[in-house]
């Protein structure tokens, strides 16, 4: 009813969709928001445009959300390079994989951004609090693209993750696995990290070498 006891007026369809849209909506991290991390990225890696276009062809055609792990055949997960001060870059080995890995994964209903989803599966996987941590950016160093397996347990056909990666400061190696699937864990030195990665990695290293050196005594 609306004032005075008169029936209040029908919302237009257009209002009526967009509610429908937004209570629908699984998670906060909107196609919009993570458009915007994504072309700000391309911005300063254009080289990658090829290997991110059917990311930026979902955001731009699709209305499926992009950091839904429901989404397929893909959707956007988050990923943490934690950094010590004299860089090394934490790497853990998940139950089931041979390899050592960045700490990375699903986006929760509840993360407003990428960056907050990175803190807080930090947080949630190592036991590196958020108020410890010091991001380097709000904007990610990599966008990485990998497969992920089909998995039979959770009846996942294999798709593609694409890992947006930020550069997370830590105070110390103290590492308190709180993940079941994280077996092990080690700090590998940046001069040793291969591909892209590490070739970012390193020049934000110089960088900040160079900044180390200017500054006034």
């Amino acid at each position: 009813m609306g004032l005075f006891g008169t029936a209040a007026p029908d919302p237009p369809p257009c209002a009526r969709n967009l509610l429908l849209e937004v209570l629908s909506c699984p998670v906060a991290v909107s196609n919009n928001a993570v458009a915007g991390v994504v072309l700000r990225y391309l911005e300063d890696n254009p080289g990658e445009i090829e290997n991110l276009s059917p990311l930026v062809l979902a955001l731009i055609e699709g209305a499926d959300p992009v950091t839904d792990p429901a989404t397929m055949p893909a959707h956007v997960t988050w990923g943490a390079v934690a950094v010590t001060t004299d860089w090394r870059v934490l790497h853990v080995r998940r139950l089931g994989s041979a390899g050592w890995l960045l700490p990375a994964g699903h986006v929760d209903a509840a993360d407003q951004s990428l960056l907050g989803a990175a803190l807080r599966g930090l947080a949630a996987g190592a036991g590196i609090a958020a108020n410890s941590v010091i991001p380097d950016t709000v904007h990610p160093i990599d966008i990485d693209v990998r497969v992920a397996p089909t998995d039979p347990v959770r009846e996942e056909p294999s798709h593609v993750h694409y890992d947006v990666r930020f550069v997370l400061y830590v105070p110390d190696e103290t590492v308190r696995p709180r993940s079941a699937g994280t077996v092990d864990h080690r700090w590998i030195p940046v001069w040793d990290l291969f591909g892209a990665l590490g070739d970012k990695l390193r020049a934000r290293c110089a960088r900040d070498a160079r900044a180390e050196r200017v500054q006034p005594a």
